[in-house]
């Protein structure tokens, strides 16, 4: 079941996985030693009511949901345990927070996806393509310069980030 924990107590479980996940998933994107989150940052999602977990005797997947206006959420920091991987975890976290923009009267759902300038990563070709086939478009491309100019100095390689729309049918 998927819920949003006011429990701080998950927090340092929920960064680890994050960032334990993300270290393979955006392997080559950072320089060594830059973390995806930490225990703070977490803490303050969970406070904000923003994580939604996976929960199986432990975290097996985690997705931040927030709302950025009046029509749009956003999901971000979706990761499945890599001993969770093809059992549907990443679809529930979606679907949870596609339903959760949907009670929240929002019509659409965004998300942005770091990737390479120069180069095709696996793992982000993967996921450009799981996003399009579950009904998300991208939109524009954004400069990480222009709209989060505090990783350009973390970043490995130039990147760019894809930023993915999709209306969401009501009641869907």
């Amino acid at each position: 079941m998927v819920t949003i924990t006011s429990d701080t107590g998950l927090a340092a479980e929920i960064a680890g996985l994050t960032n334990r996940v993300y270290a393979d998933a955006e392997a080559g994107l950072w320089k060594d030693g830059a973390a995806r989150t930490s225990e703070a940052e977490v803490k303050t999602l969970i406070k904000a009511g923003q994580i939604a977990v996976e929960h199986r005797n432990k975290v097996i997947g985690a997705v931040r949901v927030q709302q950025l206006n009046d029509t749009t959420g956003e999901f971000g920091m979706l990761v499945a345990a890599p001993e969770a991987r093809g059992t549907g975890v990443g679809r529930d976290l979606v679907a949870f927070a596609e339903q959760w923009a949907r009670d929240n009267d929002l019509s659409h759902m965004q998300l942005e996806l770091l990737v390479p300038q120069t180069w095709k990563h696996p793992v982000k070709e993967f996921l450009r393509d799981w996003y399009t086939r579950i009904g998300y478009r991208v939109v524009r491309t954004g400069d990480l310069a222009d709209d989060y100019p505090a990783l350009v100095p973390k970043l490995a390689c130039p990147c760019d980030f894809l930023v993915f729309h999709k209306e969401l049918v009501p009641g869907a």
